[in-house]
């Protein structure tokens, strides 16, 4: 079975941050990078080139596919910044209806403004995403 590909790696996360071209994309990357750490008290770790990740859980498949991956963690990409929450938004509606403006995927959420959306709430979303699944292993 295939190694992962996108993997911790020793890349500095605040350089990483600094380096965001566009800087509301930028400033709004270092303030989530903020609002997580001190959510979860856990240390950024640069997960390949463009994930900063919080924690870490594990995950197996019935095909016998495994790996690592943060519970929660970021990325500044152009169209969006998108905040990773693994544990998905099935139970998470009654807090999205008062985020603001946002998109969702199976468990990413875009932002596009941080400035438009309830941080009160997007910390509810971090926390809530980190206590189901930091340090667990799950299997589906």
């Amino acid at each position: 079975m295939a190694e992962p590909k996108t993997r911790p790696e020793a890349a500095g996360v605040a350089e990483f941050l600094a380096g965001v071209a566009d800087p509301q994309r930028r400033a709004d990357a270092q303030a989530v990078c903020a609002l997580m750490a001190e959510v979860t008290g856990a240390d950024p770790v640069m997960w390949g080139s463009a994930i900063v990740g919080f924690g870490t859980y594990h995950y197996r498949y019935a095909t016998g596919r495994e790996g690592d991956w943060p519970p929660v963690g970021l990325s500044p990409r152009k169209a969006a910044l998108t905040v990773y929450l693994s544990a998905g938004f099935d139970d998470a509606g009654d807090l999205l209806d008062r985020l603001g403006p946002h998109e969702v995927g199976k468990s990413c959420l875009y932002v596009k403004r941080l400035s438009e959306i309830d941080q009160s709430v997007l910390r509810r979303l971090v926390d809530r995403a980190y206590r189901e699944l930091n340090g667990r292993t799950i299997t589906a």
